[in-house]
């Protein structure tokens, strides 16, 4: 397929994604005095719309690999973050609710952001380090108690296919001071929505979901090294060729 193609089913794609999420975002806050559990499910339409767009427009398609991994207890997941491509699919794809741990400014974003701020997530101010993943621990608590599954991206950032930045112990904490198992997951969704490309390629995505792992006598450093060590593993396990030369 001529990278011509490919451009404009990118611009295609973008325009429907955003002709898309204002009526969405107006649905939502329509939606804000329903149940928690049915209002997270309309937002989540969003979320499948897209997801099923990128297939039948951009060729992107996905599978699992380990789904039968994820416990019916409390997790705290922690993804691989190469794309906006997981944020999007994990949201909708997961048994659970899902509470995400972001920066607040998300939260400004016109449409988008309001309709984030109808659901229980964290938006934290990174600017205050300690006072920020002590917000992070009060609701994760309460999120987990509550039902919810709490996700975080341990690199920070969406770190391009074959590289791996220097994973925080944020998440591993948020473990150790629950008591939650913690998932631990790899994917390569970069392959296909790259981190600074507006083009997106065909292709499959795989999501590797790992067994979980129990904070028990573990200090943070140790289980994130463990969720480590799994993550970069399996990464070479389902994107061999971008670690060739590694």
């Amino acid at each position: 397929m001529s990278r011509a193609i490919l451009f404009l089913r990118s611009v295609l794609f973008l325009l429907i994604m955003v002709a898309v999420t204002i009526p969405w975002a107006m649905v939502c806050m329509l939606a804000s005095p329903l149940p928690y559990a049915k209002r997270y499910f309309v937002t989540a339409r969003w979320n499948v719309f897209i997801i099923w767009l990128a297939r039948a427009l951009c060729g992107i398609r996905y599978q699992f690999k380990g789904y039968e991994n994820l416990p019916d207890a409390p997790v705290i997941l922690l993804s691989k973050h190469q794309s906006a491509w997981e944020t999007i699919f994990l949201f909708c794809a997961m048994p659970r609710p899902l509470v995400f741990v972001f920066k607040r400014e998300l939260l400004l974003l016109p449409f988008f952001g309001w309709a984030l701020g109808l659901l229980r997530m964290i938006p934290i101010d990174r600017a205050k380090g300690r006072d920020a993943f002590a917000q992070v621990e009060v609701q994760g608590k309460r999120r987990l108690a509550g039902g919810q599954w709490v996700i975080m991206f341990p690199e920070g950032t969406r770190i391009p296919v074959g590289q791996q930045g220097r994973y925080k112990n944020g998440g591993a904490r948020l473990a150790v001071a629950t008591g939650a198992v913690v998932v631990p997951i790899a994917l390569n969704s970069g392959e296909c929505w790259g981190k600074n490309s507006f083009v997106k390629t065909p292709g499959l995505i795989t999501v590797s979901i790992g067994k979980p792992i129990a904070p028990d006598g573990m200090e943070a450093g140790e289980l994130m090294q463990k969720v480590e060590s799994w993550i970069e593993s399996e990464m070479r396990v389902i994107s061999p060729h971008a670690y060739l030369a590694r």
